[in-house]
């Protein structure tokens, strides 16, 4: 069952944009955070969410960007096709042996 997005991109991108602006106000980055969830609607977890994802999208944090994420998923997607279409080969050929075999035999 696939989440729901609540949230347009703009409304995330504009969120992550105001915690970034603000961000020399508040004490730590997180106070900024839970300031700023509340005005857009959405818990601080949420927002920390997207604002890790927009840092490491940056570049300024480690890990695997969004672009990168949804390459890998679209590769495992093709890898799981091919697996199961040389399984259904895989049945084919055994099935047709079989059956070169029984007809020889019955000639």
């Amino acid at each position: 069952m696939k989440k729901s997005n609540k949230f347009s991109p703009e409304v995330r991108e504009r969120a992550v944009c105001m915690v970034l602006e603000h961000r020399g106000e508040y004490r730590s980055m997180w106070a900024t955070i839970e300031s700023i969830a509340p005005k857009i609607g959405c818990v601080p977890q949420t927002l920390h969410e997207w604002v890790r994802k927009h840092e490491v999208d940056a570049g300024m944090r480690d890990g695997v960007g969004s672009t990168e994420r949804e390459r890998v998923k679209a590769l495992e997607r093709e890898v799981g096709e091919l697996r199961r279409a040389n399984e259904i080969l895989r049945l084919a050929r055994a099935f047709f042996a079989q059956a070169e075999l029984d007809r020889r035999f019955k000639s």
